[in-house]
């Protein structure tokens, strides 16, 4: 006699439970994606209720300004330096914490801690660490130096401290895959270079890197949307977009660009055609991600 094997009765059934998923993607996803897309190609203004259907004018009208190229290249610069900074220390942290012969849960906890803190907290603790005239780093510094730096005017500080901030809230993030997959490494591995005399460079950069290459090239990714969209609470808690260099803020980068557009200057068709362009940029820099870096992806096995 023949089993049946099948899961589900009837025809209907499967779909049925999968329906309210796709009532959840069609009314959170593919409806507010067509809606962006359609807006995009009228000049429209949610004040006034006014809404003119002008094509491609508003792409042609976003590429050309000067604020927003210069906020493109200011969002370039922080994404790299957000990935490949984060990355770096994450990784080098790491190999830290798991060689600690005691106490390494207390220090593990201590390094992945910062990611479990909302943008807003994180940013606002940033802000009072460095406020020029009543932070802590000040006064710290006026007191060993006699120099009060004004980390929130200055162009450069301003810049920099906002990397070093989401540098710093996303590390817990990075930390926490880099940990789990030193602990899983082949310890076969790891015992046959030493036996072999691989010193401890050797051993991090022919051994150690190569076998952490998959959780890597992830983290790449993961690194870049971070720094391309949830960096958004930390510029806002901390500059708002500024101080003010060239045709824009130093540290307006795309998404923020794209807030004023929309909550500030009530231009929706604009914050449309800014949120569509955004997400052609990171529909290539995934594309290229997967055809450049999973050559220098190790598989182990």
């Amino acid at each position: 006699m023949h089993a049946d094997n099948s899961v589900f009765r009837g025809r209907l059934a499967p779909y049925l439970l999968v329906f309210p998923s796709l009532i959840l993607l069609l009314v959170f996803l593919y409806y507010p994606a067509i809606r962006t897309l359609m807006l995009s190609l009228y000049q429209s203004n949610v004040v006034l209720g006014t809404q003119k259907y002008v094509g491609m004018q508003n792409f042609l009208r976003t590429l050309s300004e000067p604020s927003y190229l210069q906020a493109f290249w200011q969002t370039a610069l922080f994404a790299g330096l957000v990935v490949f900074i984060g990355i770096f220390l994450s990784l080098l942290l790491s190999l830290m914490a798991s060689n600690i012969p005691s106490g390494g849960r207390f220090y593990r906890l201590m390094l992945i801690f910062p990611y479990a803190l909302s943008p807003a907290i994180a940013g606002t603790l940033w802000l009072f660490l460095f406020n020029p005239e009543i932070g802590t780093v000040n006064s710290v510094l006026y007191s060993l130096f006699g120099i009060k730096p004004r980390w929130l005017d200055d162009p450069n500080l301003a810049f920099f401290l906002v990397v070093a901030a989401a540098v710093w809230k996303n590390l817990g993030y990075n930390i926490a895959f880099y940990l789990a997959a030193i602990q899983n490494l082949p310890r076969e591995v790891v015992e046959a270079a030493r036996i072999d005399g691989v010193n401890s460079f050797q051993m991090f950069w022919k051994i150690t890197v190569p076998m952490l290459s998959p959780i890597t090239f992830f983290l790449v990714f993961a690194n870049l949307i971070y720094a391309l969209f949830d960096s958004f609470g930390l510029v806002d808690i901390l500059t708002r977009g500024g101080p003010i260099h060239g045709d824009t803020g130093v540290t307006t980068f795309l998404i923020y660009k794209l807030y004023r557009e929309g909550f500030e200057n009530f231009q929706t068709g604009m914050a449309a055609t800014q949120a569509i362009l955004m997400l052609v940029i990171v529909g290539v820099l995934t594309t290229i991600q997967f055809r450049v870096g999973r050559k220098q992806v190790h598989y182990g096995g």
